[in-house]
């Protein structure tokens, strides 16, 4: 179904707000409603009942008993209550246990914040639901997720194809994290906006990442110079949050976590906060809990 309405002169800023921030803010609230703006003319296409529901939200915009930008307002305010779930563009996902409710609150709060602790926490997850989150919002412009192409002491030079090829693997559980918040079509065409950006940590250098929610993934496997590249990227208005295992470090023996040490070096300094996670907080399978633990008693 298509429908076009004409906007009165009288009634444009009203209805379009300043350079159009209340047509898009209409579109992010109606994704599956295509919503074309030209001069005075809007053309509205979906499904009659969507199709129906934008009109009346435009008409009480020329009647001026409703306003976009402020039902976003009151939206938002509400998307982090005290039991911090967080809305994103598919669902809502809510902290499950005390430490993760706190990294929630500690990633609000802070403008860097370190998450260490086993696999399975949510420390990824949930960092990447904050930053949909924040993007949702317009509270930042883009989203940049990053991983170190290091793991199990795989060397890329032995690997068959492109570099781009060769990192995807690494990449894979950024991109699953996506599209479970997001549908994979939106995030086809975010990415070739560049709106969320998905690249090893090499492509960060020489960049300053301002007005972004950027995540630095499986952080224990990067080197000191690459820690510090990284920290030294974030530009004005951006928020970062580093995750990490400590214990599953595949760097060479004689090579020290560039995490470990940010952990020393960066203890006590305003704005960074450190959340640690262990296996209680574990919300995979329940049968990981018992994997973890039974790998403690082993070391011990």
């Amino acid at each position: 179904m298509e429908i076009r309405i004409i906007v009165p002169e009288e009634k444009k800023l009203d209805v379009f707000g300043v350079y159009d921030e209340k047509i898009k803010e209409l579109r992010r609230m109606y994704p599956s409603v295509k919503i074309h703006a030209r001069g005075s003319e809007l053309r509205i296409r979906g499904s009659q009942g969507d199709v129906e529901m934008v009109k009346e939200r435009i008409m009480g915009m020329m009647r001026g008993e409703w306003d976009p930008l402020e039902a976003a307002v009151e939206e938002y305010e509400e998307e982090l209550p005290e039991d911090g779930t967080i809305v994103t563009f598919k669902k809502k996902i809510k902290p499950l246990t005390p430490k993760q409710l706190e990294y929630v609150r500690a990633i609000e709060k802070n403008d860097v914040v370190f998450a260490i602790g086993p696999a399975g926490t949510g420390k990824t997850f949930l960092a990447v639901a904050m930053a949909v989150k924040y993007l949702r919002e317009g509270r930042v412009e883009r989203i940049v997720l990053t991983r170190p192409a290091v793991e199990a002491g795989e060397s890329l030079g032995f690997l068959p194809g492109s570099y781009e090829e060769k990192v995807y693997p690494y990449l894979i559980p950024l991109y699953d994290a996506l599209y479970s918040m997001i549908p994979y079509d939106r995030v086809r065409r975010m990415m070739d906006a560049r709106v969320v950006e998905v690249a090893p940590l090499a492509y960060m250098r020489g960049r300053t990442l301002s007005d972004a929610f950027i995540i630095l993934d499986e952080a224990q496997n990067t080197k000191t110079v690459q820690m510090k590249m990284f920290l030294t990227r974030i530009g004005p208005r951006s928020k970062v949050v580093i995750t990490g295992d400590i214990t599953q470090i595949d760097l060479p023996k004689h090579m020290e976590s560039g995490l470990v040490e940010a952990e020393r070096i960066l203890q006590g300094i305003e704005g960074i906060e450190f959340v640690y996670f262990g296996k209680e907080d574990v919300s995979r399978h329940h049968i990981v809990k018992r994997i973890i633990e039974a790998y403690d008693r082993f070391g011990k």
